[in-house]
């Protein structure tokens, strides 16, 4: 009897710290969600004068959920790149996710793997540095609770601008493939801000992808798959031997 009762009394106190964990999750994910409303709204609208379907648009933001990937697909769907370099793309861009995910493993508690692999899904780029700065370790509860609200900000205002696309005239539809290019830009512009190694790795890349376009060496597609990886290899690279010199003159 007595083991029971601290058994129960255990149990009760651990679903009470998760759904305070949960609550606080909630809380903190809540200028998250204000953040991804202006941004998930242009997605929706972007998507339909893309030519996608409104459940095509919400899908997309419910299975990848991933800001930047999905504009980018957005962008090879205009150009009509087929779908395995769309793929191979957007996992060379969310390359950065293993190491978010491992760097924020060492601060979780110690919790079922299947618990991890559960919440894993919702790290990005705001809800990592959300956790990552959180005084104390992160648990499920918490993280449940920051990517849900995050998720359902993004899902939901996905769709609310895919319908307030479909209510803009023909011509000015049309007119918002523009929009798209100017939001990369936008997205460009504060990481300059912060390392100019950003701004030589977007305009080498630029310059190798329009090298093998306009020589037709190959697809469109492809191009921009080549480029990207070249010039993260090539920028790493002079970084690498820069740090090198460095240690050998301080040495």
């Amino acid at each position: 009897m007595g083991n029971w009762m601290v058994t129960t009394m255990g149990e009760l106190a651990l679903e009470k710290t998760s759904a305070s964990e949960f609550k606080k999750g909630v809380q903190s994910g809540i200028s998250i969600g204000i953040g991804y409303f202006p941004v998930a709204l242009t997605f929706g609208l972007l998507a339909k004068t893309t030519g996608l379907t409104l459940g095509e648009t919400v899908m997309m933001s419910l299975l990848v959920f991933a800001g930047a990937s999905q504009y980018i697909a957005l962008s090879l769907l205009v150009q009509g790149i087929g779908m395995f370099e769309i793929i191979l793309t957007t996992f060379i861009v969310n390359i950065r996710h293993f190491l978010m995910s491992a760097s924020l493993n060492e601060k979780s508690e110690d919790e079922p793997v299947g618990n991890k692999m559960l919440y894993s899904f919702g790290i990005t780029d705001e809800t990592f540095s959300v956790a990552a700065t959180r005084e104390g370790s992160v648990t499920t509860g918490y993280m449940l609770g920051l990517s849900l609200v995050a998720y359902s900000s993004w899902v939901v205002n996905s769709g609310v601008g895919f319908i307030v696309g479909a209510g803009l005239p023909q011509s000015l539809q049309e007119s918002m493939s523009v929009a798209l290019y100017a939001m990369f830009i936008g997205l460009l512009v504060p990481s300059i801000k912060g390392s100019m190694k950003v701004l030589y790795l977007a305009a080498i890349a630029a310059a190798f992808s329009s090298i093998f376009t306009l020589a037709d060496l190959m697809s469109t597609g492809w191009a921009i798959v080549a480029a990207t990886l070249l010039s993260a290899v090539l920028v790493e690279a002079v970084e690498t031997l820069k740090r090198q010199g460095r240690l050998s003159r301080v040495e």
